[in-house]
Parts: C-alpha cells; structure tokens; sequence
C-alpha cells in the first residue's frame, strides 16, 4: 500500500507540473489561458511592480532553496527520499500557479512588430520552449520530475543518483533549459513593461542559479565536471571543443 501510495503521489505531482507547464506556455504568449503575462494593466504601477516582484521572489526562493544539497539533507528527514524530487516539482508548480493567479500586468509597450517579424518571434519563442522540454529527456526526465525515484522505490530498490552526460544540446550549451527559456520570455512580438520586468527578474535569476547548481554538480561529480565546465559555455552555444571530446567527458562521468 506505501508503494501503491508513493507511485501514485508522484504521477499525481508530475501531472500537475504538466498542466502547470503547458499554462506558462499560454501565459508567456498570452493565448489560451485566462490570465497572461501581457494582459491590459488595472492595479496602480508601484502596488503592481511590489506584487509582482513578490511573486517573483516566492517561485525564485522556493525554486533555489529545495534543490540545494544542504536542504535535501535536512528535507529528507522530513520528507521520504523517493518521494522528495515529486514534493519539490509540487512546490514549484503551486510557486507558479500563484504567479499566473495573482501576477498583475504592467502596459506600456516597450517594442511592438508586426508582419513577418512578429510571426518570426512567435516561432522563436516556441523553439524555446521546445529547447526547455526536450533537455529535460537528455538529463533524465522521469529523474528530473520525480516518477523514476517513486518507481525504484516501487520496484524495492534503493534511489541511486545517475551517471553525468552530455548528450544533445548539453555537448554545446551546459544550461540548455535556461538557455531555452530565456528564448521563450524574450522573444515576443509585444515586449510590455511587465514582460521585461519579468523577462529580467528570470534571467537575473537563472543566472544566479546557475552558479548554486554548479557548485552542487562540482561537489557530485568533482573534476569530471570542472573539465565539462572549460569546454563548454554557460548559456550560448559558443564552440570551445569538438563534440568528440565533450562526449567523452561524458563518458567519463
């Protein structure tokens, strides 16, 4: 019964992270959903700009904190470890429903295109998004979201970590899912002074994550890691290797 239970709190919290993900897809580009990040401004620009980065700061915090090496140590004294990676994507999508619920748009148009720009943007952006789903599969996506810890645990075998790789865009880029989504919030046709100030409160904050999951992947993989970091580049797809040699690196982790 506690492994039936396990598995099915992890499909449940690995749904609402899929719905949560397909909602911030038609909240970026303000289609199909009832709230956006673009939508017409109501609420006064300072007591939109202080909920706003309020917002922000919840998902920012939440998002950094539970994935740090220290919390997980003290979180899975609370916390199962099967089910603890599930918990994480729970916390982070209702970190996000709360942004898409209460987030209040700021007008102004900071640039606005139309015609084959505009389509050319919109096409970008969802190349983005596509960059952020499928580096999820190149690292382990039922790892990344929790259903493979619940299914070993189903399957009565301890949580193992996984081997480092460097599969895919991860032979050119070592962040491709922040790469991805920096494409996604900052390719729009319509750039309002809310989109950019959300489009810059996340890169500010990917980038400052960044340098917390590397020290977390330094501590796991060691030396492995740090020769994969001089080879390739942080966001930007920058050659500084051939692909033969970061594959090997790979293999070596």
């Amino acid at each position: 019964m506690k492994r039936l239970m396990t598995m099915t709190y992890a499909v449940a919290c690995y749904l609402i992270f899929f719905v949560t993900f397909l909602y911030a897809v038609g909240f970026v580009a303000g289609v199909g959903v009832p709230t956006s990040l673009d939508g017409s401004g109501t609420a006064p620009l300072g007591t939109a700009l202080l909920i706003d980065a309020g917002l922000l700061a919840v998902f920012a915090l939440q998002h950094s904190i539970m994935a740090r090496r220290g919390f997980k140590q003290w979180w899975t004294k609370l916390v199962p470890q099967q089910v603890e990676r599930s918990t994480y994507v729970l916390f982070a999508s209702a970190a996000l429903a709360l942004l898409f619920w209460q987030w209040r748009p700021i007008g102004g148009a900071v640039w606005e295109v139309g015609g084959a720009v505009r389509t050319a943007l919109i096409a970008l952006s969802l190349v983005g998004w596509a960059i952020v789903f499928l580096s999820t599969w190149l690292v382990s996506h039922w790892d990344l979201f929790g259903l493979r810890q619940a299914w070993l645990y189903w399957q009565g075998k301890s949580v193992t970590g996984l081997e480092f790789t460097t599969r895919g865009f991860y032979r050119y880029a070592r962040h491709p899912i922040y790469l991805g989504f920096t494409i996604a919030f900052w390719a729009t046709p319509r750039m309002t002074v809310g989109h950019l100030v959300f489009a810059v409160a996340t890169l500010a904050y990917m980038l400052v994550a960044i340098q917390l999951e590397e020290r977390d992947l330094i501590h796991l993989h060691g030396d492995t890691y740090r020769t994969y970091r001089k080879h390739v580049s942080m966001l930007l797809p920058i050659p500084r290797a051939t692909a033969t040699s970061v594959k090997a690196i790979g293999r070596e982790g």
